[in-house]
């Protein structure tokens, strides 16, 4: 990144301890230099009017309007970027956060300045992400509701039978329905941390392989992807972990669940488990697939509250497997309760999703 050279230490100790007393970046310095300038000024013109035949009455007079003058245009400086904010923060109570107040100073009032800009630029996103998440949900909750209302008007139309093949359509409907419901519960919960952590000490190896085992089985079959296999590779083979192990089933399955979607044919999804290095009884969990990978841009993105669907309405030649992104947001919710980290690792082939777990 272009840029002139740093300061020496030094030199940026002595500035910063300078700004009590420089009248440009402190508003105390400034109303004591304008006190300072109107005494100045008042004590100037009454030895003039004593050396002069000049009349003291015009020159406490001429002293008055100085100051006066003087005040009015400091007051001024310091009046405008309020005035600024407060017409600001009317426009953000009526549902207008694209307000910025103009800055230009560099003292308390210019840091306040700022923080303000810091806080609209934060109520719109806020605001933003509000409307997309109505929006997102609506669409969501539709596409189910539609089919499962589809399967029911044909049926009493006459137009089906009630058989098992058009009432296991209407299940799953209802299914993802409840999935949806759920996922949108669970994360509204995680937000408000309302739902306490019970973490206790597990062996890791028979752990995962019991998940692999039934969830990750179930997976694949729920996906119609048989031919992707799901392998296991933790080392050492005793390694322990200390997690709420009803947390992250969840987390795990929601990993396995996005690899094996986007796994190619044939392909493989591998679990991976090793120590934390630096950490006592700290965890690093991997899940690694052979698909097509996350782009730099869209890593974060992908954590976010119906991210998937964005990254991948942002990424040409993506396909759309139906995925809503929260199963991705309720995961980094539910590490970050942990007090670990989650995120998108470098990989030669395919996607890495890398979390810790920081152990007691």
């Amino acid at each position: 990144m272009a840029g002139g050279p740093c300061p020496p230490p030094w030199r940026s100790r002595v500035w910063a301890a300078l700004r009590p007393v420089d009248p440009f970046r402190s508003l105390k310095a400034a109303l004591g230099a304008l006190v300072i300038v109107s005494v100045t000024i008042t004590t100037g013109l009454i030895l003039l009017a004593y050396k002069s035949a000049i009349e003291v009455r015009v020159i406490a007079i001429v002293a008055v309007i100085a100051s006066l003058l003087v005040t009015q245009f400091v007051a001024q400086g310091l009046v405008s970027p309020l005035s600024q904010m407060t017409a600001a923060a009317g426009a953000m109570a009526r549902g207008d956060y694209g307000r910025q107040v103009r800055v230009s100073r560099r003292d308390e009032l210019g840091d306040l300045g700022r923080a303000f800009n810091r806080m609209a630029a934060d109520l719109q996103a806020v605001d933003r992400h509000r409307k997309e998440l109505v929006a997102n949900v609506s669409h969501e909750l539709r596409t189910p509701i539609a089919g499962l209302r589809a399967v029911l008007e044909n049926v009493v139309d006459g137009v089906s039978e009630p058989d098992p093949r058009v009432m296991a359509s209407a299940l799953r409907q209802t299914e993802r329905l409840s999935r949806l419901v759920e996922q949108l519960l669970d994360l509204s919960r995680l937000e408000s941390r309302v739902i306490p952590l019970e973490p206790r000490a597990f062996k890791v190896e028979p752990y995962l392989a019991d998940l692999l085992g039934s969830t990750g089985l179930a997976l694949v079959q729920g996906h119609g992807r048989v031919d992707v296999r799901l392998s296991l590779d933790v080392s050492p083979p005793d390694l322990t972990g200390y997690a709420d192990l009803e947390r992250l089933d969840q987390v795990v399955a929601n990993l396995v669940d996005n690899a094996i979607k986007h796994s190619p044919r044939g392909g493989r999804v591998t679990v991976r488990a090793r120590a934390l290095e630096r950490s006592h009884g700290g965890l690093a969990l991997e899940v690694l697939d052979e698909g097509p990978g996350i782009p730099q841009a869209q890593r974060e993105l992908v954590f976010e509250r119906f991210g998937q669907a964005a990254a991948q309405a942002g990424v040409a030649g993506s396909r759309n497997t139906g995925g809503t992104g929260l199963g991705l947001a309720i995961s980094r919710w539910a590490i970050d309760l942990h007090g670990g980290t989650i995120g998108v690792a470098e990989s030669r082939r395919g996607c890495r999703i890398r979390l810790t777990l920081p152990g007691r």
